[in-house]
């Protein structure tokens, strides 16, 4: 009879909708965040030549020659200073959005766009390149904390048969991002003596735009019930988010994870690593983040010019080649925000990883025979579109998503710092280790990132489940066998077992209400 009833009520379940309000809030907070990350990741690119001009002008004028090396550095610690900035501001993530809520430090973070943007527009008036590095950092800042809380945010603003969706929403804006700072960055656009300060200083626009109109739209419901314990603005927002009245339904099973959440008390990233509950989860987020950053998406973008220069694109127009490459990226991720909900998470990681893969095996082929054979550069040409069609449909949309829903609330924010973490880390080893890999191994440093990018598709064939329309409770009770862990929620109550240990065994069970 019990298992009839569940039936019903699940057939009678009412699936969530794109409204208006979760749209506008998706966008707005896309925008606003997560589209500078993408821009400032390339807008220094193009005017490098420019900027680097400058660098030497304004040293020169001070303290005489300078040498190439040192101009050399100084350019090294501007483009590092971003990924530095973005582990700093991963380890913020966590406090911040425990204490100001997901929308609220999304706000309290365009500070660190704002600020930066004004001094890097100035900087060249001020005659500063100072101000560039610091600006650099302040803005990787900014960019740490929205890789992760805009994901946080939207994850748990979403119904769960669009939280797939809406959570490649951030990575869309990113590849928007980049591209818009292409197309600036061309030399009768942007790219030129007079224009790089401009360029640099359009970051600060979206930031302004999120913080008008960003506080007009809801807080997280979740953050609301389950941390602040303010179930009548939790129960507005749900409403205006949903465009119904009736939310009881997701309020009630909010309410069964907060009292499963009270007797696992509340995590730290320190007490994370050693929750048994957690513990595959947490291995997870780490090995996709590392799979992301260290399957050479960022040593594909260093070649490609070099490729399609070889391949007899004239100079001048490599320019306008790669724009097109970062146009490909921004439509394979527009196909995998329609796709998800129907492909899962799982399937467009290993597919994604896959291509990768071949893409870096046969990239390696042919810039070995690069200079025997006239055709080969069009297979490199082939190989770098190849392989960021890959990298877009899966492993650069789909590990923040599914953080969100492999964690709960209390762990959630400490899980994306940990991801955060190693994902700014591993971006950054790459920016430093890659130039000496390249020197010392050439084509045959992408076999390494092919490898990479195998044993990441391995880990996640055997270990990751799929989420795909899944509570984040549900989600919980997939691990639960490999964590040896028993997760059991039923109407009347929420229960967690620990099997497999004398010591820690432990079982918690709470009465729900």
């Amino acid at each position: 009879m019990k298992e009839e009833m569940d039936m019903e009520v699940r057939g009678s379940e009412r699936k969530g909708r794109v409204t208006l309000t979760l749209a506008a809030a998706s966008l707005i907070a896309g925008f606003g965040s997560s589209f500078q990350y993408g821009y400032n990741v390339a807008v220094i690119n193009s005017p490098a030549t420019e900027m680097k001009l400058f660098y030497t002008r304004i040293y020169e004028d001070r303290y005489g020659p300078m040498s190439d090396n040192l101009l050399t550095l100084l350019w090294s610690v501007t483009v590092s200073m971003f990924p530095l900035g973005g582990f700093f501001g991963s380890l913020m993530v966590a406090p911040l959005v425990n204490k100001f809520g997901r929308k609220g430090t999304l706000l309290f973070n365009n500070i660190f766009s704002i600020v930066p943007a004004i001094m890097m527009g100035v900087s060249e008036v001020a005659g500063s390149f100072e101000i560039i590095i610091a600006a650099r950092f302040l803005v990787g800042i900014c960019a740490g904390l929205s890789s992760n809380v805009v994901s946080m945010y939207l994850g748990e603003i979403a119904p769960k048969n669009y939280r797939g969706a809406i959570g490649i929403v951030p990575q869309l804006f990113i590849t928007i991002g980049i591209v818009v700072a292409q197309v600036f960055g061309v030399r009768n656009i942007l790219g030129n003596m007079e224009g790089w300060p401009i360029m640099l200083g359009l970051t600060g626009i979206p930031a302004a735009i999120e913080l008008l109109l960003l506080p007009f739209f809801p807080e997280s419901p979740r953050y609301m019930l389950i941390q602040k314990g303010d179930e009548k603005t939790a129960r507005k927002g749900l409403q205006r988010l949903r465009g119904w009245e009736d939310v009881d339904e997701e309020l009630c099973e909010m309410r069964v994870e907060e009292q499963s959440e009270q007797a696992e008390g509340r995590l730290s990233v320190l007490n994370l690593f050693t929750f048994r509950s957690l513990r595959w989860q947490l291995l997870s987020v780490i090995f996709m983040n590392m799979g992301q950053q260290l399957s050479g998406v960022n040593a594909i973008y260093y070649y490609a010019d070099s490729i399609y220069s070889s391949a007899g694109v004239a100079d001048d127009h490599v320019q306008y080649v790669t724009v097109g490459t970062g146009a490909v990226n921004v439509f394979m991720t527009i196909a995998a925000v329609f796709i998800v909900e129907k492909s899962g998470r799982k399937l467009l990681l290993l597919i994604g990883f896959g291509v990768c893969c071949g893409a870096c095996v046969l990239l390696t082929i042919a810039l070995y025979f690069q200079t025997s054979l006239d055709w080969i550069p069009y297979v490199s040409i082939v190989c770098v579109i190849t392989y960021v069609i890959g990298h877009a449909i899966g492993p650069s949309p789909i590990p923040n998503v599914i953080t969100t829903e492999m964690f709960r609330q209390s762990s959630r924010p400490p899980a994306f710092m940990v991801a955060g973490t190693v994902h700014w880390l591993s971006n950054f080893t790459v920016g430093l280790v890659f130039p000496f890999l390249e020197r010392g191994l050439g084509a045959y440093s992408f076999i390494i990132f092919a490898c990479i990018c195998l044993a990441t598709l391995i880990y996640i064939w055997v270990v990751i489940p799929e989420t795909k329309n899944k509570t984040f409770l549900e989600t919980s009770k997939l691990f639960a066998h490999r964590n040896k862990v028993d997760i059991v929620v039923e109407a009347g109550d929420s229960e967690i077992k620990e099997t497999g240990g004398e010591s820690s065994e432990q079982e918690i069970k709470n009465t729900f209400f």
